[in-house]
């Protein structure tokens, strides 16, 4: 029998205390690959959001834009002169617009927003004037409800799932939209044909007080923004995970301990320090190992749970365990607890092979 099938024996002989060391691993694990995979989970979708929603350039007033992500003040629009030229533009086509600003429906304050890309707005109903759910949950409005904004009355077709961010949301078609905010236009997205940072630039050359934005800026601007949110939650989760890591040191001290007789006897027989060595490596590996498999699979299940429970309510159906739980993080996760646990045993594993032959077969 080899040293290595002794120590995959000795895992098996102290079940109870195996598994009580590893739950401290997999709690880290948990904690760490849910914490991360939210985050990364987040990116993902809001990446794959701007591929589906963005033509290959946006094009914004360059104060800013009115919108989510910028000003809505009365100099934030693209006034008609320059979504001329951008129209007339070779370089462009397949536009699409949107029109955007603040208002007030009832004491509420709403955001109105102007679109015929009705296959991105998620609602029951039909398109026409759609209100979100914080709307009905606050004024009681329903589908056949009849609305005022800006003195404009409305009978609402829909009712959508967004939040508003504090504020209720009205959806309505592109003409109505533009009619009640002066025909002031917020955003022109287009796709190029050709370089799209070589049309974006043409752009802000040519067109006077406009900003464009390529998708690769948006991707860079999520990045930048969710690698800070991932690292500072990678932190926290991953000091639980070195707790549970350096529970191994002592119990592979306690089982080095315990088999003090044994590895006397294995000396005397002929294995040498290295071989004795290995295999207390070899077990504390095979704990962290384990250890991560399980706390991986036990964080799919919750983060599948969060999927199926939460996202709905915050419009993000699309939204997959893959993008959640990719394939670095697992594979990181694993090597990286395996190497720690590794490390964790290397100390004990030193003490062990370094156990003289006589003092160790008298051990009691």
């Amino acid at each position: 029998m080899s040293i290595y099938k002794l120590s995959f024996k000795n895992f098996k002989r102290r079940k109870l205390r195996s598994a009580l060391t590893m739950l401290g691993v997999i709690i880290g694990v948990i904690a760490l690959v849910v914490l991360m995979g939210i985050s990364t989970g987040m990116t993902s979708y809001m990446k794959s959001q701007t591929e589906t929603v963005m033509g290959d350039v946006t094009i914004v007033n360059s104060s800013g834009g009115s919108g989510f992500m910028g000003s809505t003040g009365t100099n934030s629009y693209l006034n008609s002169k320059a979504v001329s030229k951008i129209k007339n533009m070779p370089q462009l086509y397949n536009f699409k617009e949107q029109t955007q600003f603040n208002s007030q429906l009832g004491n509420m304050p709403i955001v109105v927003v102007g679109t015929d890309q009705w296959d991105q707005v998620k609602m029951n109903g039909t398109p026409g004037v759609v209100i979100s759910k914080s709307i009905v949950d606050a004024l009681g409005y329903k589908i056949g409800s009849n609305i005022t904004i800006e003195n404009k009355k409305l009978t609402v077709t829909g009712i959508s799932n967004e939040s508003g961010y504090g504020a209720g949301i009205v959806v309505l078609s592109m003409d109505k939209a533009l009619q009640m905010n002066d025909g002031k236009m917020s955003i022109i997205t287009a796709n190029t044909k050709g370089d799209p940072d070589t049309v974006k630039k043409e752009i802000e050359s040519t067109v006077n007080g406009t900003s464009a934005i390529t998708k690769s800026d948006y991707s860079k601007q999520i990045d930048t923004m969710m690698n800070g949110i991932t690292m500072f939650v990678g932190a926290i989760a991953s000091i639980a995970l070195l707790v549970g890591v350096i529970s191994i040191i002592n119990i592979m001290l306690v089982n080095v301990s315990e088999r003090t007789r044994e590895i006397g006897v294995l000396k005397a027989i002929g294995f040498k320090n290295r071989e004795i060595l290995g295999s207390i490596l070899a077990e504390a590996g095979f704990l962290g190992f384990t250890a991560s498999v399980v706390g991986i699979i036990i964080a799919a299940i919750l983060m599948e749970i969060v999927i199926v429970v939460f996202a709905p309510q915050f419009n993000m159906d699309n939204i997959s365990l893959s993008q959640m739980l990719p394939l670095w993080l697992v594979a990181g996760v694993i090597a990286g607890a395996t190497v720690l646990s590794i490390l964790a045993g290397l100390y004990p594993a030193w003490h062990a092979s370094r156990l003289n032959v006589v003092e160790a077969l008298r051990y009691e």
